[in-house]
């Protein structure tokens, strides 16, 4: 059982102007795998807010994944990865680039995606975009490595 968090990033959302389809989606996922969502929030795209948000589940130690969803565009206001950037200990790429490629020959456009992901302390923080199919791409991508990435995290290392 992984213990996650789902941190949404929207201006809109945030001023409750619209539903959030992407975290509700998220938390269905986990559902479904029998996960446990251990908080959930909301901020607008301001990069200050979302990495305090980050820092303050990641350094909890009560959450093994953070995923965030929204704000991974390239309009002036899509801050998420510089924000996730911000507060890493260290980069894990090939997730990020994973998502993408999977998604691409369906979806062009999700090569525009500029999510990133990586550790803070002994929790994966991994970008999501804000579209719902976005995030259901995303999530049966990271599916197939997040049980072991969770494992390794806390220090369960042998192969």
């Amino acid at each position: 059982m992984v213990r996650l968090a789902i941190l949404t990033i929207s201006d809109a959302g945030s001023r409750g102007e619209r539903e959030d389809r992407s975290g509700t989606a998220i938390r269905e996922w986990a559902d479904a795998r029998g996960d446990v969502v251990v908080a959930q929030a909301m901020v607008p795209d301001e990069s200050e807010q979302i990495a305090r948000q980050l820092i303050t589940w990641a350094d909890a130690g009560t959450v093994d994944v953070i995923l965030t969803t929204g704000g991974t565009g390239l309009t002036e206001r899509d801050v998420t990865p510089e924000a996730t950037l911000s507060v890493l200990d260290r980069q894990a790429p090939g997730i990020a680039e994973a998502m993408r490629a999977a998604a691409r020959d369906q979806l062009p456009k999700a090569m525009l995606s500029r999510g990133v992901a990586g550790t803070r302390a002994r929790t994966l923080i991994v970008n999501l975009p804000g579209s719902t199919g976005g995030v259901t791409d995303g999530l049966a991508t990271l599916a197939k490595v997040v049980d072991h990435v969770v494992r390794l995290l806390s220090g369960h290392t042998e192969h």
